[in-house]
């Protein structure tokens, strides 16, 4: 069974999902989903009882011609202090006419392309087309890789990176410098986010890092970090003063988001816009060049499906 079974580490997949495939991977996720033409279970997040870990699985199936994905991992948060990565998965992919194994493959890589690659579709699609300066929450991998993402569908001139450890940021700052546009550690993250068109919320905070009072007229404010209930990058204010509160999906959003089920609870949101809605015309997110725009990522299914045969495929075209 395992002779034409693919085996791909996180290295492989970083080589064969490069940035501009996984933002059209993203792209295409988006889209079925906005059309209805993709199958997404819902999801499974679960908090340890015993740590500060959670426990996620993820089924779905992005086409007729692309088979079953599944990815199974955990977060651990406690792997930031240690250097570590905080995510850890596996993603397993099934053949579409037969259900056997045709891959396995590293799923934290798997993860923190889509997720840039995802938020990079939503930041060409909500924000300005002169939003240049971006201001970044975290410092970590998931962080970087949304600079680079980002940096492939908007001309970036600035860099403003914030995290709570001074040599992080720094560190962080000195890594983007290979991009070709300045990038500098903040020293706040009201000193961040302030006056900048892109935010991008890349932590696992469960208090708020981003502050509604600081966002500048016509800013996109994009958190990927708020995936469940306990977790929170931004504060009421963003929500109260966003034109459009956009999801990657409306029913998984009003169960795991934290900023959007506590503003559905108390009444401050009562509609969500869909990501993929906006992707196919179906709904309008900013209607002015002032409008605030907030995207809230909780991880699809689909997201991994798409990317995940990407890889295969790039995999399989090498292979020829």
């Amino acid at each position: 069974m395992t002779d034409d079974v693919l085996f791909l580490s996180g290295p492989q997949v970083t080589r064969l999902l490069d940035a501009d495939t996984a933002i059209a991977s993203q792209r295409a996720a988006f889209t079925a989903l906005g059309s209805g033409a993709a199958d997404l279970p819902a999801k499974i997040m679960h908090p340890s009882r015993f740590d500060d870990s959670v426990v996620f699985a993820y089924v779905s199936r992005l086409s007729a011609d692309s088979g079953a994905v599944a990815k199974f991992g955990s977060v651990n948060p406690g792997n930031a202090a240690a250097g570590l990565p905080t995510i850890h998965a596996v993603v397993s992919v099934l053949d579409p006419v037969t259900g056997r194994l045709a891959a396995v493959m590293d799923g934290a890589a798997v993860t923190t392309l889509r997720t840039a690659a995802a938020s990079a579709v939503a930041v060409d699609a909500l924000a300005t087309p002169d939003s240049t300066d971006l201001a970044v929450l975290g410092s970590g991998t998931q962080a970087l890789a949304h600079v680079r993402a980002i940096a492939r569908v908007r001309s970036l001139t600035s860099v403003r990176l914030w995290s709570p450890t001074p040599r992080h940021r720094a560190r962080a700052a000195e890594t983007l410098a290979e991009l070709g546009f300045p990038a500098e550690a903040a020293g706040s993250a009201e000193e961040a986010v302030s006056g900048a068109s892109l935010v991008a919320a890349c932590t696992l905070s469960t208090t708020p890092v981003v502050h509604g009072e600081w966002l500048a007229p016509g800013c996109t404010v994009v958190s990927v970090g708020s995936f469940e209930p306990t977790r929170r990058e931004v504060d009421t204010d963003v929500l109260r003063r966003s034109a459009a509160v956009v999801v990657d999906d409306p029913t998984t959003a009003a169960e795991h988001a934290g900023p959007v089920v506590d503003a559905l609870r108390t009444g401050l949101l009562t509609d969500l816009v869909g990501l993929g809605d906006v992707l196919t015309g179906r709904a309008v997110a900013r209607t002015a060049h002032g409008d605030i725009v907030y995207y809230n990522s909780v991880g699809l299914g689909i997201q991994d499906a798409a990317a995940a045969w990407a890889v295969v495929r790039a995999a399989k075209g090498e292979r020829r």
